[in-house]
């Protein structure tokens, strides 16, 4: 089968279980019900074989054990799932949240936008409907009253008019759209900068509301409501930690509870706690957020006062940037209302899921079934148990060379390592069939296989390193029969098909890797490698220019020196020139020529019988044509 195929197959399946549920009265998601599948083909009780093809029979066994999980009333697993899901859907970044906002109010704003960049006004009344629409653009970009309150839109007009008279429109309508867009973009910015300083001078501000106060106030009830909220999850959490640990150490399990319902709340409630601390770093950062924003704006508001103050006319080019920039801090604030009203619903919405173990397993019904002393152990008392040298990791017990033990003395980045389970201890998990018991790192951490491991006893860890491959498998078995510890305990390497929405991506990223720290010494030279600094180097391409010129200029010249008698002791005169150059040619063919020799004799000159000297030149000088 093709993918494609598959693919269709899986959709088809999908629709049957979302039309059969719809039937019956329980309307579900399709993720949810695309989980779900996965989730049952996961475990190994259904008896699905992934390595082979569906068969009709599969299938229809698929869609009715899926129809009848969605189904189940009074389930703390299936609400753990669709706390799970739920959250996947609505929950997001900080950056991802404002960005999609910020979009979804351009996208709004794009028809009022268009209407205003593709109007061919030229009569006057065209115009002043174009104004208008100028108007309400600036009034909804800037979200500072209504663009229909009567007093609202004459303050901004008024502000507008200040800056961008209706005169102007002319040129307005010369520019290209671009241009047109930016445009309004600033002048929304100035006249929101403009009504926010009459505001804070007495001289304006209707609809617009105190924002700034309003999230002073809004905020720390807000983190005061989920820290209570937490409470009350964390004293269930311990409660059913407590009972079940009990069972298990003392292997009974009662009929008298239901104690696989016991477990899926357990996990319910860990779940939610997650979440829950989840959206309190959330809620904690925008408290910081708001404080930050809160005090640039005071003192932007004071720079504006400054500046605007006792002044008849003031240069745009100076007043302009700090308007925009009050606009900006304000748009800030409204962002941080947005995500705080998502943030608080969130947090309301979550309790929902919760509500089914909350009232099975009440402390009332628990009591009974924890230890004699029925003492309740946090996760902070858990730690303090075995802080201490006498409960840390000894790593001369640990006999698998291919595990190494992590501390935090001597790991740099010890605090920011990738812990398997997301912190549970795998030897819980593993040997009492998912029981989840937080494991203290500060004993010891054991890499394996650039995996990180830690637990909440030295005994679970020299156990564990007797074959870490073992407990991991035994980890993933639980899981498959619990598919919703997969996202609890982020086990979506070992299930890359559910990997959540919200943790795709995330396996590419690179993984902080422990830095060992210990004590070393090195000893080197004074200088042990020879330095060659170019002294003459330029980086300058004009004084490059300038000495190429100077040396072309330098070729033209003669050089020459001179050394007197009495400078020649004291230094040494050096000059350079340029040697002549061998130069030959070639002709086309080898030639040669050959004159005669002169040959002339003069007779006479020593003289004869006569006195007179008489003397005679005889030329004997062969002809050229005789050679």
């Amino acid at each position: 089968m093709s993918r494609a195929q598959a693919e269709s197959v899986i959709k088809n399946i999908i629709r049957e279980i979302t039309h059969e549920c719809a039937g019956k009265g329980q309307v579900v998601s399709e993720t949810l019900v695309a989980f779900m599948v996965k989730a049952v083909v996961l475990d190994p009780d259904n008896g699905f074989n992934v390595d082979r093809t569906l068969t009709k029979t599969d299938v229809d066994k698929l869609i009715r054990t899926c129809v009848f999980r969605l189904l189940e009333k009074d389930s703390p697993s299936l609400e753990t799932i669709r706390m799970q899901v739920y959250f996947d859907m609505n929950y997001t970044t900080r950056t991802e949240f404002l960005d999609e906002h910020r979009r979804v109010l351009e996208g709004r704003l794009q028809p009022v936008i268009r209407e205003i960049t593709d109007s061919r006004a030229r009569t006057r009344d065209e115009l002043e409907v174009l104004y208008t629409r100028i108007v309400s653009c600036v009034l909804l970009r800037s979200g500072l009253g209504s663009p229909t309150d009567i007093s609202v839109v004459r303050e901004a007009t008024a502000a507008l008019q200040s800056v961008f008279p209706q005169t102007e429109l002319g040129t307005f309508m010369s520019l290209v759209k671009k241009d047109k867009e930016r445009q309004l973009v600033e002048l929304a910015l100035i006249v929101t900068g403009i009504r926010l300083f009459n505001r804070e001078c007495g001289k304006g501000g209707d609809g617009i509301d105190e924002i700034p106060t309003v999230l002073q106030e809004a905020i720390p009830n807000a983190i005061q409501n989920l820290d209570e909220e937490l409470r009350k999850i964390t004293r269930q959490v311990f409660l059913y930690t407590a009972v079940l640990e009990n069972a298990c150490l003392n292997h009974e399990f009662p009929d008298t509870l239901e104690w696989a319902k016991l477990k899926d709340s357990h996990f319910n409630s860990r779940q939610h706690e997650h979440f829950l601390n989840v959206l309190m770093h959330d809620l904690n950062d925008c408290k910081e957020h708001v404080e930050s924003l809160r005090l640039k704006y005071l003192v932007q508001m004071d720079n504006v006062k400054d500046t605007v103050s006792s002044k008849t006319a003031v240069p745009t080019a100076q007043v302009y940037p700090q308007f925009i920039g009050l606009a900006h801090l304000w748009t800030a604030f409204q962002d941080e209302m947005v995500l705080l009203s998502v943030l608080t619903n969130l947090i309301s919405s979550l309790d929902q899921f919760a509500q089914v173990h909350v009232s099975m397993f009440t402390k009332e019904v628990l009591d009974d079934y924890l230890n004699e002393d029925g003492l309740i152990k946090s996760d902070m008392d858990r730690m303090n148990m075995t802080n201490g040298n006498e409960h840390r990791i000894n790593a001369a017990k640990i006999l698998n060379k291919k595990i190494e033990v992590l501390f935090p003395e001597s790991t740099k980045n010890f605090t920011h390592l990738p812990i398997y389970a997301r912190g549970y201890c795998p030897w819980s998990l593993y040997t009492y069939n998912g029981l989840l018991v937080p494991s203290n790192p500060n004993i010891g951490i054991l890499q394996h296989s650039n995996v990180y491991y830690a637990f909440a006893s030295a005994e679970g860890a020299y156990e564990f390193a007797s074959d870490p491959d073992a407990f991991c498998k035994g980890v993933a078995d639980v899981a498959k029969k619990s598919p919703e510890l997969i996202q609890l305990l982020e086990l979506h390497k070992q299930f890359a098909a559910i990997t959540p929405y919200t943790q795709q991506g995330k396996e590419k990223s690179f993984l902080p890797y422990p830095v060992t720290k210990s004590d070393m010494g090195t000893q080197t030279d004074t200088h042990p490698m020879e330095t060659n600094l170019v002294k003459t180097y330029e980086w300058n391409e004009w004084e490059l220019r300038r000495k190429a010129l100077k040396l072309a200029n330098l070729r033209k010249k003669m050089t020459h020196s001179v050394q007197t008698e009495l400078s020649n002791y004291k230094r040494e005169n050096t000059t350079q020139s340029y040697p002549p150059k061998d130069q030959e040619t070639q002709t086309k063919r080898e030639s040669y020529t050959n004159v005669p020799k002169p040959s002339v004799y003069i007779a006479g000159l020593r003289g004869g019988s006569t006195t007179r000297t008489k003397m005679t030149k005889v030329d004997l000088t062969r002809d050229v044509k005789d050679i």
